[in-house]
């Protein structure tokens, strides 16, 4: 059966680690290299990815790419309007021929249940560059700075100050497979999928939650937020209007730890959830943050085709 990415525990907390402990192998070994140059054992030589696009992109787009171009494969971008899913054919339809033409897909869409479907019938990995329910491939990126920097991750302490959104429900489920704690600062009607919660409290994760944003952020190892509306979010007026007070801002960060480090999976709102101040601290990784989306997409393309 293929191996498909489509959550944290779709891989389990030992996987995780071990693309974790790949990834900065890897990319260790290509420093200094210039970014078109593929890794010197070229893994994935022959293999082809698509990518399928729901919702804009940047980092998703790039990094899946470059994760491809570097492990010596290859990559079909491909936008869902301008294909024959984008007219009315099946996601069963489009996994089965798909399966037939290309060695994995990544979709980055709406809908987790059209994920779902898709890797249901699809013969080849599908992985997931984001649905409305979660964002594993962003968290294996945070997870991979944090480690470059020094965190532990088993034990840290994690605030999140904003909405309860897809981001926010895979960070919870890396708490619960890899033993951390989160306490998220947000307004009451904004908080996470229960499923999430449970699952990982289940595991051993202490997830707590206040709408006291600096009580979320006293003493905090890492401070996370993101954008308060989402791409295709109604009332995002009265959505900005409810966060104002989780901004993240230097008197928030002062409430964290000393030397905490700020996470953003980006596009930023400067001056909606944080701060030019903070965005641009020495605090900030969130520069390393994006570039690890390559480096740590290139460890779930190899644990996906058997490699890790």
């Amino acid at each position: 059966m293929a191996r498909h990415f489509l959550n944290l525990s779709d891989a389990g907390g030992d996987a995780v680690v071990a693309m974790l402990n790949d990834a900065l192998d890897r990319k260790r070994a290509r420093s200094s290299w210039t970014k078109g140059r593929v890794d010197a054992d070229a893994p994935l030589d022959g293999h082809v990815l698509a990518m399928i696009f729901e919702k804009n992109s940047t980092r998703t787009r790039v990094s899946f790419d470059m994760a491809m171009r570097q492990l010596g494969g290859s990559a079909i971008v491909m936008d869902a309007g301008g294909m024959q899913l984008g007219r009315g054919e099946t996601i069963a339809d489009t996994a089965r021929v798909l399966s037939r033409m290309v060695d994995a897909i990544m979709i980055r869409t709406n809908d987790h249940a059209k994920i779902e479907e898709l890797a249901y019938y699809a013969t080849v990995p599908v992985i997931n560059g984001l649905t409305d329910a979660s964002h594993p491939c962003q968290i294996m990126a945070d997870l991979l700075t944090l480690l470059e920097r020094g965190v532990a991750l088993p034990g840290m302490e994690m605030a999140w100050l904003g909405d309860g959104n897809n981001v926010l429900h895979s960070l919870i489920e890396a708490a619960g497979l890899l033993k951390f704690d989160i306490r998220v600062g947000g307004p009451k009607g904004f908080e996470p999928d229960a499923g999430f919660v449970e699952q990982a409290r289940a595991r051993g994760a202490r997830i707590t939650f206040t709408q006291d944003a600096a009580e979320a952020a006293r003493g905090a190892q890492v401070v996370v937020t993101d954008t308060w509306v989402s791409m295709g979010q109604p009332g995002g007026d009265a959505v900005i209007k409810a966060m104002e007070p989780y901004q993240v801002n230097d008197a928030l960060m002062a409430q964290a730890a000393p030397g905490a480090l700020f996470l953003h999976c980006l596009p930023a709102h400067r001056g909606e959830e944080a701060t030019d101040s903070v965005i641009d601290s020495a605090q900030s990784v969130v520069w390393d943050e994006a570039e690890n989306r390559i480096h740590a997409q290139k460890s779930v393309l190899r644990w996906a085709f058997g490699q890790v």
